[in-house]
Parts: C-alpha cells; structure tokens; sequence
C-alpha cells in the first residue's frame, strides 16, 4: 500500500475488531453481476466455515447495511438443510447455527444480496473518459460489497465469478479458470485464488484492458492490464523491474507464492494497493512514467504472503516493504542510491514525528481503521529493520528474514512472533530494541563536539542526546577520517576517546547511516 496523502496515525496489545475464535472460513465464492444501466451489484457469496471449537452458537459476518441509499440487502440465506434464519443489522450479518458443530467440521452457506456500494467497489470514469468499476477495499472495505470476515486474521482462499457487459475484461485474483460470453451480450469470468489471502487482498477491475503477457519470472506468470491508450507505457514501467524485483525477492527471502503477477492501470486511485496477484496502481501513474513498483511487489511476501495478524501490528506490511524496496535499490542502483533513500526516509521521520506527537509504530488497540496508516508506520518501520540488521548483523539478519518467511508464509504473524524468530538466529535479547523504536515515540537527537588532544595523540568527542525524556540506548559510529569506531551511548551525555596519528580532518557522527536520529550541532573545539 502507499498512501495518497494525509492519512494519521491510532494512538499494543490488539486491535478492537470483534474475533470468532471458533470459527475458520476456509473459502469463498463470490458471484457479482454489474452492467452499465446503475452503480449496483448482485450477489451470491458461498463461505465454507470450519468450525474450531465446539460450542459456536452462530457465525457473523461482515456486510454493510443500507444507509442514505447505499448498502447491501440480503433476499436469503441458506445452509446445508435449507434457508437459514439471520439478521443483518449495523452492518453485521449473523446466522445461527442448527445444533451444535463439532471441531473440525465444515459448513457451506449461500449468501444473496444486491445493493449500490458505499465504497470498496467504485464505478469511476477513467482519465480517456470510460467507464470502469474498480475495488478498493483497503483496509476494512470488502464489507461494502462482499460478505466475509473483513479483518486479516482470517485469511481464506476464494474464487471471483463476474458477470459484466462484454465489451470488458476482468481482472481479478488467482488465475483464469474461464471466460464465456452469454447470449445477452455479457460476458461471466472467473478467477480462482488458491492461496488464503485476508479479505482486504481481494480485488476486481472491470474496464477496457489491452493486457500483456510478459512471460514468466521463475514459473510465475507476469502480466500488465493497461488502458489501451497506455499500453506501451504500461509495458515500459512495470516489466522490467517487476522482473528484477521478483528475482531479487525470491532469492533473498523465498518462493513468490502466488499463481500471477499482473500490474494493473486503475481509475479513481492515486496511490496503490497490493492485491495478492493483481497490483494496482493509480492511472496517472503509469502515463507519467512513475509508480511503486517494487514497493508493491516486495509486499507480495511481506503483507500479503506474510500477514499482520493485528492491524496494530501494520507495520509488519508496510514498513517491510518499505525496506525491502530499499534493499532492492542497494542491490539495483548501489549503495549510494540506498543510502540517499536512507537519508530522505530518515528526514521523512523526522517532520512526520513533529506532526504526530506521542506516536509509536505499533499502535495501542486501534478502533479507528481511519488511523491504520501513517508516515510513521512506513518510515520508521523500515529504519527499525535498517537498525536491527546494524544490531544483529547481516548474516543473522537475513537468516532471521527466511525462516519468518518460511514458517509464517500464507498465515499470521504478530510483531512478537518475529522478535522470537529474529532472537533466535541472532543469540541476542531483543525487547529492548524492539520496545525503544516501535512503542516509543520520537527519534534520539544527538549533538556535541569533538577536539584533538595533540600531546596525547587522541580525539576526544563528547555526545550528548537532547531529545525530550529519558536516553535511548544507541550503537552509535563515529567516523575519525576514514575510519570507523562504533560506540554504546546509553547515558544523556558521554566522552569517548580515540587514539589518532596525526590529527584527523574530520570527524563525523553516523558516518555510514546507520542510525535513526535527529543531529543537532556537532562542532570542533
């Protein structure tokens, strides 16, 4: 995900989302039909559910209601033995369950419903003047038009079967199991994605595509859905480097682990959003010759394979796959390109602390999805794992990044699950790293001064951190000319001394960037 603009922070123990812990749905089946004549939907879902726990009463699922003219109304339901009783109120679709199941079982119910979408599937018309439907579930909308357990703990497979004018093509998750087109004109799609994803990963374009099919990157099918008017700057900006970035991904952390990868124009986004398989990017980005693109891709392992199992924990998606497109400049461009990313990302937290005072990364028991992203969650984020692979070196670094990789690939994982993880590769206790740069708001700033002891053929510098409350603990590297010392600051202010023949002609703080602080002057004396 990158954001448009102006999204602010929640203020860690879980989010408020309400959990069914006894109940696990495994598969969904969505049916939509949409035409030309209205901005509404038909429906069908069939949710398979496995039961976990015995002793689930009822199942509950999300879907708006109607309000001001907008919203889903469910004709029925049904269930193994037929219609089934349910409400659907505030928003919440609740169906009780005949008996009681036992752990292990599984039941299938059959949803139908049609309405006009408030959000999470938008009928825009695109910059050539066009109409399209496009969704945008991001972060808790799938409700608007889908019904499902709309939050990422619950990650299932799921197919999309869409019926539309046939003058479109359909983009969706997964692979295409088939196109038909009906005798009135329309044409039915279907997309299966057999790999669980959480509900907001779920995505569909409706438009006038020219797709393009690129090949493929170790097995994986590479594709571009453009407009046809920008079918040649589709190609341009998304092939190349989703290719490289694929290979660097793979290689460095594991598997892709999807059936597809296809970079999709769509209308009415100005950033662009992850969908597991089907990426899509704002339309202006792709005539102006610039889009995330390895952003988005590195969150096909991070976030989407790899998925918060808490939005409080979101920086887990979106501060790893700033990282990691980071990484991928390092290994791309060099290590001067990363170090200038470095820099702007570092000046990036700073004016973004200042405009969200009392902020931490991970967020305290989020309620408002409106608060789920900011600056901070993405920045800050992706320098904590800058600094960790500083704390616990590359080696530990990256052995720590596949096996988290490896044993949550497709499932959950909370920030403490990959403190464990990142503990165990590197022999180090962590909390305290972890506690300093993602509960705690605000950076360190460090300033001081340094002088040249000629009789002693020394350098002494003093640091001291001036940032408001108590000091952080910090590694910090002092450069003497080309020379590298690293240093434990732990205390408001500190002297270290080097030896130095002859006298240095300079001497710098962080020389290498390494470290995640505001500095303030730094002098001769």
């Amino acid at each position: 995900m990158v954001l448009a603009a102006g999204l602010l922070s929640g203020s860690a123990n879980a989010d408020t989302y309400p959990r069914q812990t006894g109940v696990d749905v495994i598969h969904y089946i969505f049916h939509i039909s949409v035409g030309d004549d209205s901005d509404g939907v038909d429906g069908e879902a069939l949710v398979r559910v496995r039961f976990v726990e015995v002793g689930v009463r009822e199942i509950v699922l999300d879907l708006a209601s109607v309000a001001s003219g907008k919203g889903m109304t469910v004709s029925g339901v049904t269930g193994g033995s037929g219609a089934a009783h349910h409400t659907h109120e505030a928003g919440r679709l609740r169906i009780p369950l005949d008996g009681s199941p036992r752990a292990g079982e599984e039941r299938t119910f059959t949803i139908r419903y049609t309405g006009i979408p408030a959000g999470g599937l938008r009928f825009v018309t695109n910059m050539h003047g066009q109409r399209t439907v496009f969704s945008e579930n991001w972060p808790n909308n799938a409700r608007q038009w889908l019904p499902t357990i709309d939050h990422p703990y619950d990650k299932a497979t799921g197919e999309l079967i869409v019926t539309a004018p046939a003058r479109y093509q359909v983009i969706s998750n997964g692979v295409l199991v088939e196109e038909t087109d009906l005798a009135d004109d329309r044409r039915r799609t279907h997309w299966k994605q057999s790999v669980p994803i959480a509900s907001w990963l779920y995505a569909v374009g409706i438009a006038r595509f020219a797709v393009h099919h690129a090949g493929s990157v170790q097995g994986v099918p590479l594709q571009t859905w453009a407009f046809p008017e920008d079918r040649e700057r589709g190609i341009s900006l998304f092939e190349a480097t989703s290719r490289r970035a694929m290979d660097f991904f793979a290689a460095r952390i594991g598997p892709y682990s999807y059936e597809k990868l296809a970079n999709v124009q769509a209308a009415g986004l100005s950033g662009a959003t992850e969908h597991a398989t089907s990426i899509f990017y704002g339309e202006k980005q792709v005539p102006a010759g610039r889009a995330p693109v390895v952003h988005e891709v590195a969150h096909q392992w991070w976030g989407n394979a790899v998925t918060e199992r808490d939005w409080d924990d979101v920086w887990l998606s979106e501060g790893f796959a700033t990282y990691f497109a980071l990484l991928f400049t390092e290994h791309d461009e060099g290590r001067d390109a990363f170090v200038a990313g470095l820099r702007q990302s570092r000046e990036r937290v700073r004016v973004n602390e200042e405009k969200l005072p009392g902020t931490p990364v991970i967020h305290q028991n989020l309620s408002d999805m409106s608060r789920v992203l900011n600056r901070l969650v993405y920045e800050k984020g992706g320098w904590t794992l800058h600094m960790l692979r500083r704390q616990v070196g590359d080696e530990a670094f990256w052995r720590a990044m596949r096996e988290y990789y490896k044993r949550f690939r497709d499932k959950n994982a909370s920030t403490h699950e990959f403190r464990s993880i990142v503990e165990s590769a590197s022999g180090q206790e962590l909390a305290w790293f972890f506690d300093q740069w993602l509960t705690r708001s605000g950076i360190p700033r460090l300033e001081g001064t340094w002088r040249y002891d000629a009789a002693r053929k020394r350098v002494e510098v003093v640091v001291e951190q001036t940032q408001a409350g108590s000091p952080y603990r910090l590694d910090l590297e002092i450069g003497v000319d080309a020379r590298v010392e690293r240093v434990r600051l732990t205390d408001r202010r500190a002297t270290f001394t080097f030896a130095a023949d002859p006298a240095p002609a300079s001497v710098t703080l962080d020389p290498a960037t390494w470290l995640l602080m505001e500095q303030g002057p730094f002098t001769k004396q």
